[in-house]
C-alpha cells in the first residue's frame, strides 16, 4: 500500500466539453504551489492523485487547502490491484489500530466490469469490520467513520478522513482582472471572491505621499501577499496619486472630492488593465456603505470607463464581509490604523447623488489628462509572492 493524497473536483465535473481545460489548469496551479516539494501528480476526469514522501503530506495539504478548484482532499492508500481478498487484508491492516464505534462503508466502482457491485462490496467489507472490531456498529445516517473504497481497473483505494476544499474554479480559467486594492476590509475580500471564480488578479494601489505613509503602502503589500497564498502571486501596480489628489482639492467643490477622485482612479485603472490584458476592473464597493457607493454615485463614477466593473461584495452585509476577511486572514491587517488616499481629504458632507454632467464640468478646471499621464509614467510594479521584488516600469 502506498499513502497518497486524493483530490476531488466537485463543481469542475459539471464542465463537460471544457473539463480538460479546468482540470489541467488546476494541475498547473497545484504544481506551482508545490514547487518546493518533490511530488508526482497523476489525474483523470474524476480524481487527482499526489504522491510524495509521507513526512511532507501534511505540509502539502496545508498548501492545497488554499487552492481553488478543489472540492475535497483525502489522505488515502493505493492498492496495486483490486482483488477482493487483497482489499480485505489491506483494510484490516489499516483499521487494526483504529477505535471504531459507528461506521459505514461507501464503495465506488470506476471499473463497471468488476464482478461484485458496489453495494455488495460495501456489505462484504462492512461485515469484515464488524467481525474484527467488537465495539463497531453500522450507522448509515450519522457514522463517526466513513470507510471509502474506490475500485478502478488496475488498482483500488481506501480512505477514511476528508478535508473540505475551498471549491470554486482554478485561478486563471476565467481570464484576468485588475483589483482596486485599498487598505480597507472590503477590497481584499473582493479579490478573494474573484479568485474563487477563476479570475487571476493583478492589483492597483493609489498612494499619496506625503499625505499617506510607507506604512500604509506596506499594509497593502501585506494584503496582496495574503491574496497571493490563493493565487501564487499578485502583481501590484503602485500609482503616485498626490498631484492628482491635490489638484482635485484645489479646483473642485469639496462635496465632489470623493466622486472625482474615484473617477480619476477608474480612468487610471482602465489604462493599467488594458496594458496588462485584464478584462475587468474589480473593487470592494458595497451598496450604500459610504457616500461614493450609493447607486447614483456608482453610476456617476462608473461612466468614465467602458470596461466592466465587478463588485463581488456589492450585496453583502458588512458583518458578512468581515467574517470572510477573518476567515482568509486579511482582517487584522486591514484594520491597522494607516490612512490611504481614499480616507484623506474626505469632506464632512460628500455628495450622495452626484451627476456625470457636474463632474465633467468640475474636471475641466484642471488638466487631469496630463496628470494621469505623469502618474502612469512613474508607476511601480511589485510582484508579491513568497518574497517581494520591486521593479520600475514606464507606462505611457
Amino acid at each position: 500500500m502506498k499513502k497518497l493524497i486524493i483530490i476531488k473536483y466537485g463543481e469542475l465535473t459539471t464542465k463537460k466539453d471544457n473539463i480538460n481545460f479546468f482540470i489541467t489548469t488546476l494541475k498547473q496551479n497545484i504544481i506551482s504551489s508545490l514547487k518546493d516539494y518533490d511530488i508526482d501528480l497523476k489525474y483523470d476526469k474524476g480524481r487527482m492523485f499526489i504522491y510524495a514522501s509521507e513526512d511532507v503530506l501534511d505540509n502539502i495539504i496545508e498548501k492545497i487547502k488554499k487552492t481553488f478548484g478543489i472540492h475535497e482532499i483525502n489522505i488515502g492508500y493505493e492498492l496495486m490491484g483490486n482483488d477482493m481478498e487483497y482489499i480485505k487484508s489491506s483494510l484490516l491492516e489499516l483499521i487494526k489500530d483504529k477505535d471504531i464505534t459507528t461506521f459505514k462503508v461507501e464503495t465506488k466502482r470506476s471499473d463497471k466490469s468488476y464482478p461484485i457491485n458496489s453495494m455488495e462490496v460495501s456489505r462484504i467489507l462492512g461485515g469484515l469490520v464488524l467481525k474484527n472490531k467488537e465495539n463497531a456498529k453500522v450507522d448509515v445516517h450519522n457514522p463517526e467513520m466513513v470507510i471509502n473504497i474506490e475500485i478502478r481497473f488496475n488498482s483500488s483505494y481506501i480512505y477514511f478522513d476528508k478535508i473540505k476544499g475551498i471549491g470554486g474554479y482554478p485561478v486563471g480559467v476565467a481570464g484576468k482582472g485588475l483589483l482596486m486594492l485599498s487598505g480597507g476590509i472590503d477590497s481584499p475580500v473582493a479579490g478573494y471572491l474573484a479568485l474563487k471564480r477563476g479570475v487571476r488578479i493583478e492589483a492597483i494601489y493609489f498612494e499619496s505621499p506625503p499625505h499617506t505613509s510607507d506604512a500604509a503602502k506596506n499594509k497593502v503589500i501585506m494584503l496582496a501577499k495574503k491574496l497571493s497564498e490563493y493565487s501564487g502571486y499578485v502583481k501590484l501596480h503602485v500609482i503616485n496619486f498626490t498631484n492628482i489628489q491635490e489638484a482635485i482639492l484645489k479646483n473642485c467643490p469639496h462635496e465632489y472630492l470623493v466622486t472625482i477622485m474615484r473617477r480619476m482612479m477608474y480612468r487610471i485603472s482602465e489604462k493599467i488593465a488594458n496594458k496588462n490584458n485584464c478584462k475587468v476592473l474589480i473593487n470592494g464597493e458595497s451598496i450604500g456603505q459610504v457616500a461614493s457607493q450609493t447607486l447614483t454615485s456608482m453610476a456617476a463614477i462608473n461612466c468614465v470607463t467602458p470596461m466592466p466593473v465587478i463588485r463581488p461584495v456589492a450585496c453583502l452585509d458588512k458583518l458578512d464581509i468581515i467574517e470572510i476577511a477573518k476567515n482568509i486572514d486579511t482582517y487584522e491587517t486591514s484594520i491597522l490604523p494607516f490612512e490611504d488616499c481614499c480616507t484623506i481629504f474626505v469632506p464632512d458632507h460628500p455628495v450622495i447623488n452626484p451627476s456625470d454632467e457636474n463632474s465633467r464640468e468640475y474636471e475641466e478646471s484642471f488638466d487631469y489628462e496630463t496628470l494621469i499621464k505623469d502618474a502612469l509614467s512613474t508607476s511601480t510594479v511589485i510582484k508579491v509572492e513568497n518574497k517581494i521584488n520591486a521593479e520600475h516600469s514606464s507606462i505611457l
